[in-house]
C-alpha cells in the first residue's frame, strides 16, 4: 500500500465501529462523504487489502501503443541520435506528426540504455541581473570556438549577438577564428537588420578593447588609451562598450552557446553540412525557428534601435594615417592607392591623409573628411585584418641622432678590453741609474 492508502484502514475501521462519522472520515482522507462510504463498504467485504487502488497491476488505458514506441525508439537510435529530449520531442511532433510528451521520450531513451546528453546539476545560488526594459538598449556579443561540424569539416568559431531585453539572437556568423573580419561582419548584419544599439556588452578580447600596457605620450596626457580599430567604429557610431569582468557577467550569451552547441550541432548533422559556407547559408533559417521558440516580449514595447548612417560601409572600416608620396600615391601594405589631381590641378604630395580599408577590401583616401581616391577590392575572398597597432598611426617624436651615436660609442668602448700603458720613459722622470739598470739605451728599444 502507498503512503496515501496506509491511514485509510484505521479510519475505516473506526468508522465501521461507529467511533467517527462519515463526514469526519472523509475530511481526514480528503475525499467526499459519498466516496468514503464506498471505501467503507469495500473494507467490510475485503478488509484492508480491498482499500488499495483497483488499477494496480493492470496496464494503463493511456499507455502508448507498442508500434509508436518502436517507431520512436528507432528514430532515437538512428536519425535523432545525440538530440536532447526536448529537441527530439519537437522534431517528432513537427516532422513526423507524433504527439508524444518529453517525459515519454525520456522514458523510451532510458529503456534503450542511452545516457542523458547533459548531466543535470543541482541549482547554484546566484543574484539575478534585471534585463534591460527595451529592445536595443544592450546587445551581448561573443565568440565560441567549437567543433560545430563534428569532424565533417573544419573547426570554426561562431560569433553571435543576442538582445538582452528579448533574448532574440540578432545575428550569427561562422569564421575560422575570432578575428576582426568576423566581428565587423557580425556588426554589419546587426546594423543593417535591426539598427544601432545603445551599448554592446562583451569580454576583454583585444579586437574590441585594448589589452596591452603600451601608452604613448599623447595617451598619457589624455589619461586614456586610444581605442582599437573596431572601438573607433563604435565611438563614431555613438555605441558604448561595456567590458565584462567574468563569464558570469555576460551569462545570457554564455548560456546561448550551451544551447547552440546542442541544437545547432544536431541540426547541422541532420542536414549533413560539411563546409563553412553551407553552415552560414543555413543560419538565417535556423535563427527564424530559434527566435520563434525562445524569444520573449520586452518590458517596454517601444524599441530603441537607431537608424545606421548612409555611409555605414565607410564607417565600418580600419583607419590608417599615411603620408602621400611625391608621385601622389599611398601605400598600405602591398597595396598602392593612386590619388588623382585635386581641384585646379592640386597635388597632395607630402600631405598626411587618412586611408580606410573597408570590410569588402576597398580602399578609400580622405583629406579633411573628403574622399580624394578609391581603389577596388583586390580579391573576392578578402579578409579584413588590422595592419598596424592604432598607437602606431600617430607620429612619435624622433630623438636626435647624436645622443644615440654617443650612447653606441660608449657601449662599444665599454665592451673593448682595457690594455695597460707601455712603460715609456717619458711617462716618468728620467734617472740615468735606473735607465742603465733597466737596460735602456739612448734609444728606446
Amino acid at each position: 500500500m502507498s503512503r496515501k492508502e496506509l491511514p485509510r484502514a484505521g479510519l475505516l475501521a473506526a468508522a465501521v465501529a461507529g467511533r467517527i462519522s462519515n463526514r469526519e472520515g472523509a475530511a481526514a482522507v480528503r475525499a467526499t462523504p459519498r466516496q468514503f462510504q464506498r471505501l467503507k463498504q469495500r473494507f467490510r467485504l475485503g478488509g484492508a487489502l480491498a482499500v488499495r487502488h483497483q488499477g494496480r497491476g493492470r496496464p494503463s488505458h493511456r499507455r502508448l501503443p507498442a508500434t509508436l514506441c518502436a517507431q520512436v525508439q528507432a528514430l532515437l537510435r538512428d536519425r535523432y541520435a545525440g538530440f536532447n529530449d526536448t529537441h527530439c520531442t519537437e522534431k517528432l511532433r513537427e516532422l513526423h506528426g507524433l504527439a508524444i510528451s518529453r517525459e515519454s521520450v525520456r522514458r523510451l531513451r532510458r529503456s534503450l540504455g542511452v545516457p542523458a546528453l547533459h548531466r543535470r546539476r543541482p541549482p547554484q545560488h546566484r543574484s539575478r541581473r534585471p534585463r534591460e526594459t527595451a529592445a536595443g538598449q544592450l546587445l551581448q556579443i561573443d565568440g565560441s570556438s567549437f567543433d560545430w561540424l563534428e569532424g565533417r569539416g573544419p573547426t570554426m568559431t561562431l560569433l553571435g549577438a543576442i538582445d538582452d531585453a528579448t533574448s532574440e539572437v540578432i545575428a550569427l556568423h561562422f569564421r575560422p577564428t575570432e578575428d576582426l573580419h568576423g566581428y565587423a561582419t557580425l556588426l554589419h548584419q546587426v546594423f543593417t537588420t535591426v539598427g544601432l544599439p545603445v551599448a554592446l556588452y562583451g569580454d576583454g578580447v583585444n579586437i574590441l578593447a585594448r589589452t596591452d600596457r603600451h601608452w604613448t605620450l599623447a595617451e598619457q596626457e589624455a589619461g586614456t588609451q586610444a581605442p582599437t580599430h573596431l572601438g573607433r567604429v563604435l565611438h563614431e557610431l555613438g555605441i558604448g562598450y561595456v567590458q565584462a569582468r567574468s563569464p558570469q557577467g555576460k551569462g545570457r550569451v554564455e548560456r546561448l552557446w550551451g544551447t547552440l552547441q546542442d541544437r545547432l550541432v544536431s541540426e547541422l548533422r541532420l542536414r549533413a553540412v560539411a563546409t563553412r559556407a553551407a553552415a552560414n547559408a543555413f543560419l538565417p533559417a535556423f535563427l527564424a525557428d530559434f527566435n520563434r521558440r525562445f524569444m520573449r516580449p520586452p518590458a517596454q514595447p517601444q524599441a530603441v534601435w537607431r537608424r545606421p548612417p548612409r555611409d555605414l560601409d565607410l564607417v565600418l572600416s580600419c583607419r590608417y594615417t599615411r603620408v602621400v608620396a611625391r608621385d601622389n600615391t599611398l601605400r598600405l601594405g602591398p597595396r598602392l592607392l593612386q590619388i588623382p589631381r585635386g581641384p585646379h590641378g592640386r597635388s597632395y604630395a607630402r600631405r598626411r591623409v587618412e586611408v580606410r580599408e573597408l570590410l569588402d577590401g576597398r580602399l578609400v583616401g580622405l583629406a579633411d573628411g573628403q574622399i580624394i581616391a578609391r581603389a577596388p577590392t583586390p580579391d573576392p575572398d578578402f579578409t579584413l585584418t588590422p595592419r598596424s597597432h592604432p598607437s602606431a598611426q600617430r607620429p612619435r617624436p624622433r630623438r636626435p641622432a647624436a645622443p644615440r651615436l654617443a650612447t653606441a660609442l660608449a657601449q662599444l668602448a665599454a665592451a673593448l678590453p682595457v690594455l695597460p700603458a707601455r712603460p715609456h720613459p717619458w711617462r716618468r722622470a728620467y734617472n740615468p741609474r735606473l735607465a742603465i739598470k733597466a737596460g735602456y739605451t739612448e734609444r728606446w728599444g
